[in-house]
């Protein structure tokens, strides 16, 4: 089987660096409906501050931060990140956030590939508790029931469509071993 993607954490200089690429993922998405925490018009130097951010907590060591590349042109065609940064009483716990895949790469795998690296990264961060959320009825939502997350429950009216209108989320879990 041909290898479709080739994941792996970006190092602090690698996420400053790979700002416009990241940016090009998450516009995608907005523009393609997804409710991701922001709202259209998404401008380039709105989603280029939102991934300056994250590289200042992967350089932080607050979070990880995980890509797909296409292995033929190092596209970058999907990223996750792992917040590892929790309060103190719960170290052993990790937030899943922003798994976004490109709308040309979907339907491949790429997602499922990206969130099987990100459980393993959290296990190896010595997280034991992962947690997400994601729009109700979204395909997000079937890939992690998918991959054996627990749902938790939803919450009604929860945030916005990029166009407006509300949506409902639904809050997973997911108790992984330690590495």
């Amino acid at each position: 089987m041909r290898e479709l993607v080739t994941i792996r954490p970006l190092t602090p200089q690698e996420a400053q660096e790979q700002v416009v690429a990241l940016s090009a993922v998450l516009i995608d998405c907005v523009e393609g409906g997804a409710s991701v925490s922001f709202m259209l018009p998404l401008t380039r130097e709105r989603a280029d501050a939102f991934w300056q951010g994250v590289a200042e907590g992967v350089a932080a060591g607050e979070r990880i931060l995980l890509v797909a590349q296409d292995p033929s042109s190092g596209m970058i065609v999907g990223t996750v990140q792992v917040i590892l940064k929790q309060p103190e009483n719960q170290p052993h716990r990790a937030d899943i956030a922003k798994m976004l895949v490109h709308s040309q790469a979907r339907r491949q795998g790429v997602g499922a590939a990206l969130m099987r690296a990100a459980e393993e990264a959290a296990a190896n961060a010595g997280k034991t508790v992962l947690v997400l959320d994601t729009v109700t009825g979204s395909d997000g939502e079937r890939l992690y029931e998918r991959a054996g997350w627990v749902k938790s429950g939803i919450i009604p009216n929860y945030a916005l469509w990029p166009k407006g209108g509300f949506c409902d989320t639904t809050v997973f879990y997911k108790q992984i071993p330690a590495a």
